[in-house]
């Protein structure tokens, strides 16, 4: 939703949504009762409501007969929404770093591997294509679009896994993943140092060398981790090493 037009009722679940995630409500505390709610927004209370339910939808509230909606703590939270993940980016942007380092550490060197095994040309040549266009934005005024280009790459070795779940995953978490990289990337010399691991881990899929192409990945993901400690886009507070 960020960047584009916002309907009211996305505004509304918008706004209702940051406040959860900076805590303006305490988890399993009642939300404010619609009325409220509605002039405090300045909105319907049809608008509202429909704006809790998608809350609900979410994980975020539930609603009860007689006790109201009340706020579910973060950990009953659909973390892999868009909305929430835009959110935490919002409100705790460390905590989000950390997450995503830690999923890509769990998943992407065993995507890696199942690639080498199951990838077919099409894959092999989707993810040529992914690296040719991360090269021709690092060389572009700006580095314009690279880490859209550095996104599609991760995406596309995770559907090269020829695991669904594993494809569904990479689409879902593009915002944590951007987020990621736009920090990183931040950090100087780190888009020409990863171009080359990028190439290892397609050279060793298209070898079908699964141990190569887990080890390529898993050294991406370190010198990443490495790259957003010391980008100058994190706080000068956060300790080395944490995301």
């Amino acid at each position: 939703m960020a960047g584009h037009f916002l309907t009211t009722h996305q505004r509304v679940v918008d706004e209702l949504g940051r406040r959860i995630v900076r805590g303006v409500w305490e988890p399993g505390g009642p939300l404010p009762v619609e009325g409220a709610l509605a002039a405090d927004i300045g909105v319907s209370r049809g608008v509202v409501r429909e704006a809790v339910k998608a809350l609900v939808a979410k994980g975020m509230l539930h609603v009860r007969p007689r006790t109201g909606t009340r706020v579910l703590p973060p950990e009953r939270w659909n973390h892999l929404d868009r909305d929430v993940l835009r959110w935490k980016q919002a409100g705790d942007a460390t905590a989000l770093l950390r997450d995503t380092g830690e999923l890509r550490r769990i998943v992407e060197p065993e995507a890696a591997r199942l690639a080498a095994g199951r990838a077919g040309p099409d894959d092999v040549r989707v993810l040529y294509e992914s690296l040719a266009s991360m090269e021709s934005a690092a060389a572009a005024p700006g580095r314009a679009g690279y880490v859209e280009a550095d996104i599609a790459f991760h995406r596309a070795l995770l559907d090269a896994s020829g695991n669904r779940l594993l494809g569904s995953l990479g689409r879902a978490v593009e915002i944590a993943l951007e987020h990621s990289f736009l920090v990183s990337t931040q950090t100087p010399g780190a888009v020409e140092a990863s171009l080359p691991g990028h190439r290892a881990v397609v050279r060793a899929v298209e070898a079908r060398d699964s141990v190569a192409a887990s080890r390529a990945v898993l050294a991406l993901i370190e010198a990443a981790e490495q790259e957003i400690a010391q980008s100058p886009a994190m706080p000068s507070d956060t300790p080395g090493g944490t995301v």
